[in-house]
């Protein structure tokens, strides 16, 4: 009997799962067996003998009471307290109760004296839940850092909209979804809720976050129906998991997703709204945490489990409608859940607009609903919705329109915003010249303001957030949510003098809210809340010239945010619109146009980029009076393209045009304009294998650039990264190694160690370290950048591909020949499929891919793969070029190989002369193929001659490179020399 006396059992209702499981632990960290019973009062009759069936068992009875009373109807209600009175006296004695509600209690609970555990200290509320389970103060204290954590503690990362006090029911759905995500123990698990709009599958999420916050150490909401805006709203967990803000979205992104994957502490993130699981699937880690995902698309259930949301119960329906408003009875309530079809957005519409119009015949609503045509109340059918639904919004919006006019004139104004997060304190603090001023006048008294929002939410089913005010003294109104379907319908029937009214105004917001300066980091946040709100404020449809520099100053904080993909669309459809309404060569197109090629060439999509690219010059050169910097733009974007498209006289030719107009017409040394196209320049000619031509145009722009921006900018670092580049590939790898030693510290402390430009800088370490013969330091820091762009990047995004084609040939010096041999191909399979086989790099890549072959002892294949990237090598940069010279320096080795000595002498002493006449006789490429045609001369028997070829190399290595250099050693010893390609970046 002791141990039965012994025994607890703790009894609540599900909302407060995060309470009794915190409560049962402190009992059973004091010895005590217990017992969770999760009661829900909509599910039985309200009778004694079902209090009787649960007090039934043994031991004493712990009551959790929270505010479960005030989800029942009034009838239900007090059915449950009279049986709660009669079965008082029988049980009483076993029973207590603790409150975790700040609410009101009603008389029948108040008869069970419930202990108040809001509000406490942890200690002081685990001493009065022992007190109320009749059990003695321990004789040492319980360790509250173990087990639970304390439910008024928020988790330590924390994100969420406020817990929706009328949410009632769901209790089945809730379970599901907890025994889904608890279900995958220490693995991570993800659940999609998925249903039609309107179903309650925010709501169903959002307390489900609440309930079960105790489960959690971070938990995080994100809007998910806008890629933009779900992909910020991200990137801002960084800092509160203590990550800095790498500058690039993508790159904060994958630092989030890294934290998730490896931290121990229990998380949870909410996609609320997604739509295509490809738009935001980059967002979800791989770690041990729950995914919860709201959505429409039944495609999600590839990537999580899908639990379908139907619509309420009618028991549920009629308890909601009850608790939205006191006017109905059960059997009304029903019949209005009817005529909605149990749709919660509908039910609480519904609910609201009865509530508010208390004179207004309940029967003869509920009939307006299910019989009425939309017609009879101002609105044509649509076919988009239920006539029934399009009744009950417009009875709601008539009655807006008759009884607030201030709201109705809000709601027309919301609805030029997106639905998704409507940016109420942009409004708030709007100047009073950009509001219509019926609302000017609302916005400047912020009591009417908030009593005007929060009755369109009362009356809309809006959910509001709260921020402190602009004085800090009291709360404001800081975010709208209004559903998708709602939104969409009230613009539908807005007069076209009222939406070009209300979004005309909805773009001054904006335009005031413009930081214009897309590329300072401080207002990155600020960009990326006002792109969702440009298509649905028709900002990409307008004339005007504030609105048109908004918008290029939006998709210009996307390229800056490395934000390629979305930059394309929004550039996209800006050209669209603006070419329709003011042509070709209007400087805001001009701009939008010049921004879309940037975008294509940042995605690798050059053909693409090219065509714009094109387009663009050609309407230039045809239009009178257009601007010089236009066309300098466009010459200077179409060579950019024309360089990642192989394509280096081209591209040459039009940088020169755009740098000799650009002095003409801007000035030299000390325009930015000017420098930028001069360092372009720059990197042609290096690709055309003008490498000192090269190396003295980036040193002249470096040196301009440090007078003009200084050493530290990251145009200035980006030059002398540059620099660094040359001189390696001229040979001097200690001079270089040096420059891009400090430059790579710069930059990671400038731009972040995962930048785009600070991951270029060390991939030019990595290599400087290799040609100095450092091979295992490059090796780690090259696998570092490269594991970086795969998750940032993918793959094969034109920058991955680069590192890849050095990596593979790095593996090779490391002697793990078969992994080089499968990155080599893979990349150069990749290189042909992006830029065709004809391509250099396609080239290059494939004749390492050869060089490889030939370690592994396939000569013959070697040599016939060598002898075909010559031919294409030369057809594509020409026979002089340092690439065709390195592809033929391969293919002797590979004559070589096969025993064909006579044919590799004879190759060689071509090759080595055409080298000493394009390149010098102090290059590497032409020192080292005399060094080759020296050891193939050897064995014909020309020794003599050989041992000149010999002894001159060596001399020339050891003044260049010095004579411990690896490749010094190596040509000393008489091995064979070798020249792997390398892609230059863009």
């Amino acid at each position: 009997m002791a141990a039965e006396l012994g025994h607890v059992t703790v009894v609540f209702a599900g909302q407060s799962e995060s309470w009794a499981k915190w409560i049962d632990h402190q009992i059973r960290a004091a010895g005590r067996s217990t017992t969770l019973v999760r009661w829900n009062p909509l599910r039985q009759p309200p009778t004694p003998e079902v209090f009787a069936n649960l007090l039934s068992a043994p031991g004493r009875f712990l009551l959790v009471i929270d505010d479960w009373h005030e989800r029942l109807g009034d009838e239900w209600f007090e059915a449950w307290a009279e049986a709660l009175r009669q079965v008082l006296p029988v049980y009483g004695d076993r029973m207590a109760a603790v409150s975790i509600t700040a609410r009101p209690l009603p008389e029948a609970v108040i008869a069970l004296a419930p202990v108040e555990l809001r509000g406490l200290r942890p200690e002081v509320a685990s001493s009065r839940v022992l007190e109320c389970a009749g059990i003695p103060a321990p004789g040492s204290l319980i360790d509250l850092r173990r087990g639970p954590r304390f439910p008024d503690d928020p988790p330590d990362v924390w994100q969420v909209p406020r817990r929706n006090r009328r949410f009632i029911g769901r209790t089945e759905l809730l379970e599901k979804v907890y025994g889904a995500l608890s279900a995958a123990g220490s693995d991570g698990a993800a659940v999609a809720l998925q249903g039609p709009g309107g179903i309650g599958k925010s709501q169903l999420a959002l307390e489900y976050v609440h309930r079960f916050a105790g489960e959690y150490d971070i938990v995080w909401w994100v809007n998910a129906a806008q890629r933009v805006t779900a992909r910020q709203q991200f990137a801002e967990l960084a800092p509160a998991l203590d990550l800095p803000d790498a500058g690039d979205l993508a790159a904060t992104i994958t630092a989030v997703r890294r934290e998730l994957d490896s931290t121990a502490r229990p998380w949870l993130l909410v996609l609320d709204g997604a739509g295509d699981p490809e738009r935001v699937l980059d967002l979800v880690p791989e770690g041990r945490g729950h995914l919860l995902v709201t959505t429409h698309r039944s495609e999600w259930g590839a990537h999580a489990e899908n639990i379908a949301v139907p619509a309420f119960e009618r028991r549920e329906s009629v308890a909601f409608v009850e608790r939205r408003t006191a006017r109905l009875s059960d059997a009304q309530a029903a019949r209005l859940a009817e005529a909605v079809e149990d749709v919660p957005l509908l039910l609480d519409q519904t609910a609201a607009w009865l509530d508010i119009n208390p004179a207004a015949p309940v029967d003869a609503y509920i009939r307006d609903i299910r019989e009425g045509r939309p017609d009879r109340f101002g609105v044509m059918p649509s076919g988009q919705y239920r006539e029934s639904f399009e009744v009950a919004w417009a009875k709601l919006l008539n009655t807006l329109r008759e009884g607030s006019e201030s709201a109705w004139q809000l709601l027309n104004l919301l609805v030029c915003f997106s639905h998704d997060v409507v940016p109420v304190r942009l409004l708030q603090t709007a100047r009073h010249g950009d509001l219509p001023p019926e609302l000017a006048e609302l916005s400047a008294e912020p009591s009417s303001w908030n009593t005007a929002l929060r009755r369109l939410s009362e009356i809309t089913s809006m959910r509001i957030e709260y921020e402190p005010g602009p004085r800090m003294d009291a709360q404001t109104v800081g975010t709208l949510r209004m559903h998708r379907l709602f939104h969409r319908f009230v613009r539908s029937i807005q007069s076209p003098a009222d939406a070009e009214r209300y979004s005309a105004a909805a773009r001054k917001v904006l335009v005031s809210a413009d930081p214009r300066d897309s590329s300072s980091p401080g207002n990155w946040a600020r960009y990326a809340a006002l792109i969702p709100h440009l298509e649905p404020s028709r900002a990409l449809e307008s004339t005007d010239d504030d609105v048109r520099e908004l918008v290029l100053n939006c998709i210009e904080y996307l390229r800056m945010r490395g934000e390629y993909l979305e930059g394309w669309e929004l550039s996209r459809k800006t050209v669209d619109h603006w070419r329709a309404t003011s042509g070709g060569t209007d400087r805001s197109v001009l701009v939008a146009v010049h921004q879309l090629a940037n975008m294509l060439r940042r995605l690798g999509r050059y053909e693409d980029a090219e065509t714009v690219g094109r387009d663009i010059l050609a309407r230039l050169e045809r239009a009178d009076s257009v601007r010089p910097i236009e066309v300098i733009r466009a010459r200077d974007g179409l060579g950019g393209t024309l360089m990642a498209l192989g394509r280096y006289a081209e591209a040459r030719a039009l940088f020169e045009e755009a740098a000799a107009t650009a002095v003409a017409e801007l000035g030299a040394e000390q325009v930015p304009r000017t420098l930028a196209i001069r360092s372009n320049l720059a990197v042609a000619v290096g690709l055309q294998g003008h490498y000192t031509e090269s190396l003295a145009l980036h040193r002249k722009v470096f040196e301009a650039r440090v007078d003009v921006l200084g050493g530290r900018d990251p145009l200035t670092l980006n030059s002398a990264l540059r620099t660094a580049w040359m001189l390696r590939l001229l040979g001097n790898y200690r001079e270089a190694l040096v420059i891009q030693g400090h430059n790579s510290r710069v930059h990671s402390q400038v731009l972040d160690r995962t930048h785009s430009q600070t991951l270029l800088a060390e991939h030019n370490l990595a290599l400087c370290a290799r040609r100095v013969g450092d091979l295992q330091f490059a090796h780690a820091l090259l696998r570092s950048v490269r594991e970086k762009l795969i998750r940032r990047r993918g793959p094969l995004h034109p920058e991955t591909l680069m590192v890849s084609c050095d990596y593979a040939m790095l593996l090779r010096d490391l002697d793990r020949t078969e992994e080089a041999r499968d990155l080599a191909e893979a990349t150069a399979t990749h290189y042909a499929a992006q830029l065709g086989d004809r391509h250099p790099y396609a080239i290059g890549a494939r004749d390492n891919v050869a060089t490889v072959m030939r370690d592994l002892g396939e000569t013959r294949a070697a040599l016939e793969l060598s002898r075909w990237t010559v031919r294409q090598m030369r057809r594509a940069v020409g026979r002089n070029h340092p690439w065709t010279i390195g592809c033929a320096k391969n293919e002797i080795a590979a004559l070589a190989a096969e025993g064909e000595r006579e044919a590799a002498a004879t190759l060689g002493r071509e090759t080595a002369d055409r080298s000493a006449r394009a390149l010098g006789d102090g290059h590497l490429l032409t020192i080292s193929l005399r060094a080759g045609l020296a050891l193939d001369l050897a064995e014909l028997g020309e020794r003599e001659e050989a041992e000149t070829l010999h002894q001159d190399a060596v001399a020339r290595l050891t003044s260049l490179l010095g004579a411990d250099h690896p490749h010094t050693r190596r040509i000393l010893e008489r091995h064979r020399p070798y020249w792997d390609f390398e892609p230059q970046p863009i």
